[in-house]
């Protein structure tokens, strides 16, 4: 049988759009190693230049160490933004593709041709091998942006908001309880915008409501909202949900007036922070946000308010990201940019900060009690193992380590009831009490 070694870089959009692929060539098998693989697949993400470097390097990587007659596959963002150019770059490269033709991968590699289709890949296949979880699956609800945020290049190169229908949506999802999956997260450029493109006025909102009636879901959440589509209703409908975290993930971008405008965010500081106190007051809130740092014109005024909001402890997780100047944006045009150096000045104070606000919030968790899901051995140590909050996020949430439990069997994909006994800065350590159905038998 013929190997496939797939390199996913990017968002979690990327991941399942390399499942998608793994299950049109399920005739190949899965290998760790480049130089066993038969054909490798790189699929890249081209947001910003930090993302931009790592692909070609990722792309080098494969081509200096794959072995003689394997075929070298790069699809994604990368390749649709810069088609052109990568294919006069690098000639090491086999077949480039796009954003669009990942249900053809088979295809595509029989006839061994250049596939860049105008449009982006939307429905995904009930059959994609899902990679990182035994319990959780990301779900895409949509592609695509109608947001012209000064900084962002993505509407150039995946077009408009194009959203898959609430049927396609939770068909996806109960195919995936029925293989055991419960746990999901919905993801797209502006899942606050959702159903806005099919007619629907509170798409997000309607969607919610079809998940939650859903048998074999047992917790769902949903990331990248975008403020100006953000409402108090979604807000309300999340807090009232059966299945739904009380998880809100809105990355604001900045805390200025004047940044928020010069960004085109569509709207101001006193709207966003409205929205964010109707956020705060959930029971069992978890807000994540993210900032950019040294947007062209970013006063010291600007950066301070930033540096506030950070230390007020209003968010629980922040993501930081220095501004990267992208071609065809607004940002790229624009004068009284802000110097390398200045940027990341800016950028190690806020992070210093944001250290310091993570950590506080990590150790106020102490000896709260949380539903945990079960993942598997802890890299760490043997003696530790892995879980997630059930509750938040993988990838990007912390993670929960569990030393001592008073249940004797745990498989992965077990629900329990764990108690927060210590933090550090990057996790929890926990106590597993019992499990769900179950109560604690003596174990170790």
């Amino acid at each position: 049988m013929p190997k496939l070694h797939l390199i996913s870089l990017g968002c979690a959009k990327n991941l399942i759009d390399g499942e998608v692929m793994l299950a049109k060539l399920k005739d190949y098998e899965i290998t760790q190693e480049i130089a066993n693989a038969d054909l490798i697949i790189v699929n890249t993400c081209g947001f910003i230049e930090a993302a931009k470097k790592e692909s070609v390097e990722a792309i080098l990587i494969a081509a200096k160490r794959r072995k003689k007659g394997a075929a070298l596959v790069v699809s994604g963002c990368l390749t649709e933004r810069y088609r052109d150019e990568l294919a006069k770059e690098l000639p090491e490269v086999d077949i480039f593709t796009g954003v669009g033709d990942y249900a053809r991968i088979d295809e595509i590699i029989a006839q061994k041709r250049n596939v860049f289709s105008d449009r982006v890949f939307l429905q995904t296949d009930e059959n994609r091998v899902v990679t990182e979880s035994a319990y959780h699956a990301y779900i895409k609800i949509a592609e695509g942006c109608n947001q012209r945020c000064s900084f962002c290049a993505i509407p150039s190169f995946k077009g408009r908001l194009q959203s898959r229908s609430i049927k396609s949506v939770t068909d996806e999802i109960a195919a995936l309880t029925k293989k055991g999956y419960f746990d999901f997260t919905l993801i797209a450029q502006d899942t606050s915008s959702y159903g806005r493109d099919l007619g629907y006025k509170e798409g997000l909102c309607d969607l919610i409501e079809a998940i939650d009636a859903i048998d074999g879901v047992k917790r769902a959440r949903i990331c990248y909202l975008y403020p100006a589509t953000t409402s108090l209703k979604l807000i309300d409908i999340v807090a009232k949900s059966k299945c739904f975290a009380p998880y809100f993930d809105m990355p604001i971008q900045h805390i200025s007036d004047a940044m928020l405008k010069t960004m085109r965010r569509g709207l101001n500081a006193n709207r966003t922070m409205e929205l964010i106190k109707r956020m705060r007051s959930v029971k069992n809130a978890w807000i994540r946000t993210a900032f950019i740092i040294g947007h062209p014109r970013e006063s010291d005024e600007d950066f301070e308010m930033l540096c506030e909001i950070i230390k007020s402890g209003i968010f629980d997780r922040v993501s930081l990201f220095a501004f990267s100047d992208e071609e065809g944006t607004t940002a790229n045009t624009m004068r009284d940019k802000i110097d390398a150096k200045t940027i990341q000045k800016r950028l190690k104070i806020a992070q210093k900060l944001l250290k310091q606000a993570h950590k506080k919030r990590l150790k106020a968790m102490v000896g709260e009690i949380i539903d945990a899901a079960i993942d598997a051995e802890s890299e760490e140590s043997e003696y530790l193992i892995a879980a997630k909050n059930l509750d938040w996020s993988p990838r990007i949430d912390p993670p929960i380590l569990i030393n001592e439990s008073l249940v004797s069997s745990l498989a992965t994909g077990a629900i329990g009831r764990a108690e927060i006994v210590a933090s550090t800065d990057l996790c929890l350590i926990a106590r597993l009490i019992d499990l769900q159905g179950g109560d604690a038998d003596g174990g170790a």
